[in-house]
């Protein structure tokens, strides 16, 4: 199973294009992100308590998971100061929009290297990618047992 197959769909898109870009022209794509990224909505807006800190991050990374239906929807409050950054995250939030845990799951925690990231990014700023990816994970693995606990306590157990 190669990288890209293991990714959901749109991850799978933007990792293509991201291929086809050369040099800077990667950069100037995850800048493009970075102006993309989503404001948080209403419910959550001046709620940055309501967030987790990805604290392994330099850059204040804010993430939180919203289940809908068994998809997730990831909202990240990322300072502009930041757009490498903030464009990482943009392009995570869209990629797995509507994802379930079990797909997050899968993505491999170096995929970026298939994007040709390593060659626009400092190391540091690869380990803030390599952390948001695995903070998002950790979220879904927290829905993917929360969502088994409430179907465990509506199925009857057996001795």
């Amino acid at each position: 199973m190669t990288a890209e197959s293991a990714l959901p769909p749109r991850l799978g898109e933007i990792v293509e294009d991201f291929q086809l870009a050369e040099g800077s022209e990667k950069l100037e794509l995850l800048l493009e992100y970075a102006r993309k990224l989503p404001p948080l909505p209403d419910w959550l807006r001046d709620r940055r308590d309501a967030m987790d800190q990805v604290h392994e991050c330099m850059t204040p990374v804010f993430v939180v998971a919203e289940n809908r239906d068994r998809k997730l929807v990831f909202h990240f409050d990322v300072p502009p100061e930041s757009p490498t950054v903030r464009g990482y995250a943009a392009l995570l939030e869209e990629g797995v929009r509507g994802a379930t845990p079990e797909q997050i799951l899968q993505i491999p925690g170096d995929f970026y290297q298939e994007m040709g990231l390593q060659d626009v990014l400092s190391p540091r700023r690869l380990q803030g990618v390599h952390t948001i990816l695995a903070y998002i994970k950790r979220l879904a693995t927290k829905e993917l047992a929360s969502s088994e606990l409430q179907s465990d306590s509506s199925t009857p157990h057996t001795i």
